[in-house]
């Protein structure tokens, strides 16, 4: 993946909104999830951050703003969201997918390793996870030599 292309370009997919909103939340989480597909993402975190106001422990809500904060470089942020969609829905394998990439973003390629793998095992036909997590694998030292297979 480029390092300006997001998870969503390579053919994964977020959860999307699966859990209960207030009516306020709601409104808040379509108009940002809207505006975020429609490429104004500095405008729908405005209102993603206002849902997440709103309605702090749901998934969905707090899933899209970290996209959104991905998508605009703000890593750190990003992490932050995908790391509590993560202690809402450990399951979610969008979400173990995002905070992969998050770490890989910042060099930690054995925390994403964790995440990825099982993003992959959650979802296997899902290509995006696979080649994140081979992107995830350490670099050989160098000066030596993979074990041999025979």
């Amino acid at each position: 993946m480029s390092s300006d292309a997001t998870p969503w370009d390579e053919g994964a997919q977020p959860s999307g909104a699966s859990d209960q909103l207030s009516d306020e939340a709601y409104v808040r989480f379509s108009e940002g999830s809207r505006l975020l597909e429609s490429g104004d993402v500095h405008a729908a975190i405005v209102s993603l951050e206002r849902a997440r106001e709103i309605e702090p422990e749901k998934g969905s809500i707090r899933e899209a703003l970290a996209r959104a904060y991905f998508q605009t470089g703000r890593m750190r942020q990003a992490r932050e969201e995908f790391e509590k969609v993560v202690d809402l829905d450990p399951v979610n394998d969008y979400a173990h997918f995002g905070l992969g990439l998050c770490l890989l973003r910042a060099g930690d390629k054995d925390s994403a390793r964790g995440h990825l793998k099982i993003a992959v095992i959650m979802r296997p036909d899902n290509e995006a996870y696979e080649k994140a997590l081979r992107r995830a694998v350490p670099d050989e030292p160098p000066g030596e030599e993979p074990p041999s297979t025979a």
